[in-house]
């Protein structure tokens, strides 16, 4: 590897680095303390406390009492995947767990309950009076739809009509049908939308916090087709109020999901808030949504919403609602595509016929590799003709001595007499960078691999611990991941490999070229076990590809091939790319030369 082959791996690795340290979740540190919940969270927060009742009996007073009275009872509602309870009290959705699943810490999968999460909807009076449903006890009656789908109906009396709510849950599904209707209180309600507000405080559910709580947030989806986000790793209070119709919102954890959906009419406006208080170990992020429903749509019975309560897989969550598979953090622009039309197919075939995901990591990494095969090859080609070109290389470094840029400018006409191109063996690696960037978003996010366990990593959605260190260190952390330490050690040989065929590489480039595997061995240590796992499996595989690829390799022949190239090249200028360097370099050596003069 020549000095050219350095710099372009140089760029490749501060490509990289560019984007872990932009496009990468930022991960608050732990040990902050003393930060307290801005007043805008406390305020989201008491839009879901309950006002006293003379609100209501400010409606009618016999209707109040009728709808305040009597002993709160629980319902629930029940299919394979959910469980969902509910309040009389508000008729309104208290607790939901999905049944498949578990946390990290072994305890059942509550997406939220009535500790950590509450629902209320309110509505002003033509007299100026707001109603909130929680001041009110609904009567509740169960039933069963046609179509098999568990029925549960609220009802309360207010003021000569009612207030219906209505929640479907059909069986092996993870929505939730509901239907709000005002019945008779046309002369009552004000002509002003209602208010449908969820505040959640998220509990961490997964080994490791920092991540669960980097891939909590707010998605929201408008009417007129753009989706929007909270910033998932801020550690400063994060608002959005949409400018237009909402489609839906999702509260959107690390692997799960909490959705509203609108089915008839958009909600006519959204706004969504989140807080982290980093000393606060009990709740990992505060989230709070405000929807507003379209009053005329709830009077006239077209009140018809959709709650999502799910895990945050792709091939679900793409059928819910468009752009709901935007839960899932793919990643931006190219990377999305290459994730979503290469890496997701692939995997999801793989695991038809496979069910260690250890296994299957290993075989995604072959099938890239054989696919970007070509590629590979071109860049080693390119490397033996640099290492055969060596001889004449270093004869225009002892010739011109100290003067870098003569020598330079000398190598550039060199490239150009034998058709050689310093870029030929970048490129390729380039275009090999959107699969690179792609899986950095993959692993973390893929609910495939949460839990899922390979030799000792117990999570491969989450870092390995192979030890677990009873002190912390900055940059690297309070474990070992050994999959880590695999990939890097792999790393490390190849490039001892490549520098011993290389001789070019010398000096501060060389030591360069160590440095990088070093660096990732702290940047790795805390992502995810399947990332690091594949990056080793995908050294040992490029081992055994350039090692048959160098079977393919001739010198001999390629000198032959650089001697015609450079009687055929004889009289010809350096074009392209290399002129302009070429160009550049001549200029610079004519301004030093100017500079020297005058001095």
């Amino acid at each position: 590897m020549d000095k050219n082959q350095a710099t372009g791996l140089f760029l490749i690795s501060a490509l990289l680095l560019v984007y872990l340290f932009f496009f990468s979740p930022k991960k608050p540190d732990d040990k902050a303390t003393g930060k307290t919940p801005p007043a805008t969270t406390a305020a989201a927060k008491a839009t879901a406390a309950a006002v006293p009742p003379a609100s209501v009996a400010a409606i009618a007073p016999e209707a109040a009492l009728d709808s305040t009275a009597g002993v709160v009872k629980n319902d629930s509602l029940t299919n394979d995947n959910l469980r969902i309870a509910f309040s009389s009290r508000g008729g309104r959705i208290t607790a939901v767990r999905l049944r498949k699943y578990k946390t990290f810490f072994g305890k059942p999968m509550d997406l939220f309950d009535a500790k950590t999460a509450r629902m209320d909807t309110k509505f002003r009076t033509v007299d100026g009076k707001t109603v909130k449903f929680s001041d009110l006890n609904f009567q509740s009656v169960a039933s069963k739809a046609t179509d098999g789908a568990s029925v549960l109906t609220f009802t309360a009396p207010v003021a000569g009509g009612s207030i219906v709510q209505t929640y479907s849950l059909p069986a092996n599904s993870f929505e939730l049908k509901y239907d709000l209707r005002l019945n008779g209180l046309e002369r009552t309600v004000a002509q002003e939308p209602l208010t449908f507000t969820f505040v959640d405080e998220v509990r961490q559910t997964e080994q490791d916090l920092k991540q669960n709580r980097n891939h909590t947030t707010i998605n929201h989806y408008l009417a007129a087709g753009d989706q929007g986000a909270l910033a998932e790793a801020s550690e400063k209070p994060e608002e959005f109020k949409a400018a237009g119709p909402v489609r839906w919102a999702a509260h959107k954890h690390d692997f799960f999901v909490a959705g509203l959906i609108a089915d008839q009419q958009p909600f006519s406006g959204g706004a969504f808030n989140a807080d982290v208080n980093l000393g606060d170990s009990t709740t990992i992020k505060t989230l709070s949504t405000t929807l507003t429903l379209p009053v005329a749509e709830v009077e006239q019975g077209r009140g018809q919403y959709r709650f999502f309560f799910g895990p945050n897989s792709f091939n679900l969550l793409k059928s819910v609602a468009p752009e709901f598979d935007r839960n899932v953090y793919l990643g931006w622009g190219l990377f999305r595509w290459v994730n979503r039309f290469v890496v997701l197919p692939v995997f999801h075939f793989l695991e038809q016929y496979i069910s260690s995901y250890g296994l299957i990591i290993a075989l995604l990494v072959l099938l890239i590799k054989l696919v970007t095969w070509p590629l590979t090859y071109k860049t080693y080609e390119s490397q033996a003709r640099m290492k055969v070109l060596k001889p004449e290389i270093d004869e225009l470094k002892a010739k011109y001595g100290d003067d870098a840029t003569k020598v330079q400018q000398e190598t550039m006409k060199l490239y150009s007499t034998f058709g050689v191109s310093p870029l030929s063996g970048c490129v390729p690696t380039l275009l090999t960078l959107p699969i690179l960037f792609a899986m950095f978003q993959f692993f973390p996010n893929a609910i495939e691999l949460r839990q899922q366990t390979f030799l000792w990593a117990k999570d491969l959605s989450s870092y390995d611990v192979f030890i677990k260190l009873p002190f912390f260190v900055k940059w690297y952390g309070d474990h070992v991941s050994m999959f880590t330490l695999m990939m890097t050690a792999s790393t490390l040989l190849m490039t001892w490999q490549s520098n011993q065929t290389n001789t070019a590489m010398q000096g501060p480039m060389k030591t360069y070229s160590y440095l990088m595997p070093i660096i990732f061995l702290f940047v790795l240590n805390s992502f995810a076990a399947g990332l690091t796992w594949y990056y080793f499996v995908s050294n040992v595989i490029t081992f055994a590809q350039q090692a048959i690829t160098k079977s393919f390799v001739d010198d001999t022949k390629i000198r032959a091939q650089l001697d015609a190239n450079k009687i055929k090249n004889k009289d010809k200028k350096p074009g392209g790319i290399q002129g302009r360097i070429a160009d550049a370099m001549k200029a610079a050596q004519e301004r030093e030369a100017q500079a020297k003069r005058k001095s």
